[in-house]
């Protein structure tokens, strides 16, 4: 219950804040849209490159605390797709995307923060390594699967120039990049640098967790019951199982072991919504999915952290 009441419910609280904000008309959708472009183009990128610069890349980037964390989610993708196509009798089309929510963990506005309350900053390397490559690995596998199915006739070599251009452009992934540069340069950076981006890393998380929440908002359970609760149980359930036998195989440290099965807990992130409209499929799956794994993860990452050492 400490763990329920200490932990989880805060973080929820404040994503509570915003749904309800949304919802009675006290925060309006430019208002989340531009909190969102704030936490996602600025405050976050400042977020990550700081930890990327700091990481000790020879411990934190731990072959096995990766390969247990992504061959996880590659096991929970092909389960999404294959049982999307086979139990639900989906197309192909959609049982990829669907297979993509099961793929894409909330790796950053939920798994960070949840992770920082329940076991300090110091605890955040593993997160900050999984979250380093999460957003190339989940598109690259998704859309490559995507492109071979839908054989469409610009060739997947053109489909992985643009989304290469895409991720090159991203903020998020400029800030991982610079991150990276400056940790393995060794770059000094000026104190007067350091502390404005502490600014931005202070208002990163709590800004980005009240616009998720008015996002949500957005998106309205309805129909395909059956399958979103497929979804739903893969990736509070299944995933996290799959990482704790892997991790426990392979002897990840404590502070290893928590960052990859509580990142694998998480519920589907937007990204999933954003996948499925790129290709406009099961596009209802994947809102409501989002929504109803982000409300009962309050309950499952309770029995997950009461599961971990």
């Amino acid at each position: 219950m400490t763990a329920l009441l200490d932990v989880i419910l805060p973080v929820f609280l404040v994503l509570g804040f915003g749904y309800v904000a949304v919802w009675r008309g006290l925060f309006s959708d430019e208002g989340v849209e531009g909190l969102m472009k704030f936490t996602q183009n600025f405050a976050i990128p400042c977020l990550l490159f700081r930890a990327i610069s700091t990481l000790d890349l020879g411990q934190d980037f731990n072959p096995a605390l990766l390969g247990s964390f992504y061959a996880g989610a590659t096991l929970c993708f092909l389960l999404g797709l294959f049982g999307a196509r086979y139990l639900f009798g989906r197309a192909w089309e959609d049982s990829v995307a669907i297979g993509f929510c099961c793929l894409f963990s909330n790796s950053l506005l939920l798994g960070l923060p949840i992770t920082e309350r329940a076991y300090g900053e110091g605890a955040l390397a593993g997160n900050y390594a999984i979250i380093a490559i999460h957003a190339p690995f989940c598109y690259l596998l998704g859309i490559g699967v995507m492109e071979a199915v839908k054989n469409r006739g610009g060739g997947m070599g053109a489909t992985f120039a643009r989304i290469g251009r895409s991720l090159a452009s991203n903020a998020l992934v400029i800030g991982i990049t610079l991150g990276f540069a400056v940790n393995l340069t060794g770059l000094p950076l000026p104190g007067v640098l350091t502390d404005a981006l502490d600014l931005m890393i202070r208002a990163a998380l709590p800004a980005a967790l009240f616009g998720l929440g008015g996002v949500l908002y957005r998106y309205r359970p309805e129909g395909d019951l059956r399958t979103i609760a497929f979804v739903v149980a893969i990736s509070l359930m299944v995933h996290p199982a799959i990482v704790w036998g892997m991790g426990r195989a392979t002897g990840l440290s404590v502070d290893q072991f928590r960052s990859a099965v509580l990142t694998a807990a998480m519920a589907p992130g937007v990204n999933a919504y954003i996948f499925a409209n790129m290709y406009g499929v099961a596009k209802r799956v994947a809102a409501s999915s989002v929504l109803l794994a982000t409300g009962l993860s309050i309950l499952s990452v309770w029995v997950w952290l009461a599961l971990l050492p």
